[in-house]
């Protein structure tokens, strides 16, 4: 249990988070805001019904 309690509180704080370009790499473009993504799929109607 302690082991557990001791590796939350590392990753919580972000302890084993890192920056990465996969997102860029993957998609052949930079990431986009998500209200930018929002924004412009409701434009094309996407979420209507």
């Amino acid at each position: 249990m302690r082991l557990s309690v001791s590796l939350y509180d590392h990753v919580r704080p972000g302890g084993l988070a890192s920056l990465s370009d996969g997102v860029q790499r993957a998609l052949g473009g930079a990431p986009r805001d998500f209200s930018a993504y929002a924004d412009t799929t409701a434009r094309q109607g996407v979420w209507s019904s």
